[in-house]
């Protein structure tokens, strides 16, 4: 039988992440075959490779539980663990040989997310958490920031593939918050986002239209971290609704409270 407590999940998400980098990594400066799976959506022969990897280390350490990953959808499991994995996060940099990408491993259980990790193969960085054991980056424990006031804030957010159809959400709240924060930053990797978020590097994260394996880890590096997520209308969050807004404990009424604001004013609400 495998071990299923947190941390050997833990351990599991933190080797099956690196494993998957370094093919990543390996492919990084080579030729690559790049394909379209929607409007602005891509995928490249490293996303599968890394994906093929990866799933085979998990379904070795855990045979009997489910999987969730981007590329090749569901697969069944028989003991109520799923694993939710994004090989390659931040596709599109990745495609363009813009070195900031990373691969994104959780696990969850009937109660949440248990454990998860984020790993940045360029700098070799590697955040991860497990429920009720705190988050690390390298081994040294993260902290969210101590900032509590939105014009000291750093921010950071992304776009839906399908922003051009339905902007009014994700490019009106973004208006309202870069006229509000310090600065705002636009990096393309959600998980990453959510990871810098926890290590405090990003005082908060707002993005809409994302999905399970986007935000599973980074979820719970920014819950670990003393950080607070939600989605932007304030409801608690669930990692099968891809509106997030992230953020340090202490701007997170501010940030939360400009968010509601602006769904009221607008009359809008996010789509599940």
């Amino acid at each position: 039988m495998s071990d299923d407590s947190p941390a050997e999940l833990r351990r599991t998400a933190e080797e099956g992440a690196r494993l998957a980098g370094r093919i990543l990594a390996d492919r990084f400066l080579g030729e690559r075959v790049i394909e379209l799976k929607g409007g602005i959506d891509l995928v490249t022969d490293a996303d599968r490779a890394s994906e093929e990897a990866l799933l085979a280390f998990i379904r070795e350490r855990h045979p009997t539980h489910a999987i969730l990953a981007e590329e090749s959808g569901a697969s069944a499991g028989s003991d109520g663990l799923r694993w939710l994995v994004d090989p390659l996060d931040g596709t599109t940099n990745y495609a363009h040989r813009v070195p900031h990408f990373c691969v994104s491993v959780a696990v969850e259980s009937k109660d949440g997310v248990v454990a998860g990790a984020v790993y940045d193969p360029m700098l070799d960085e590697l955040f991860s958490a497990a429920r009720g054991q705190g988050a690390t980056l390298n081994g040294r424990p993260l902290r969210a920031s101590a900032v509590d006031r939105l014009d000291r804030a750093l921010l950071c957010t992304g776009f839906p593939y399908d922003v051009r159809e339905n902007p009014e959400g994700p490019v009106g709240l973004f208006t309202r918050f870069v006229l509000r924060a310090q600065g705002m930053r636009r990096t393309g990797s959600a998980a990453m986002d959510l990871a810098y978020v926890a290590a405090g590097r990003f005082d908060g994260f707002f993005e809409f239209g994302l999905k399970p394996w986007d935000i599973a880890a980074g979820s719970l590096l920014v819950e670990e971290s003393g950080g607070v997520i939600r989605h932007v209308t304030g409801a608690p969050f669930s990692v099968m609704r891809g509106d997030v807004i992230a953020s340090a404990p202490a701007l997170a009424p501010e940030l939360l409270s400009e968010a509601r604001h602006f769904i009221d004013e607008l009359g809008w609400t996010p789509r599940p």
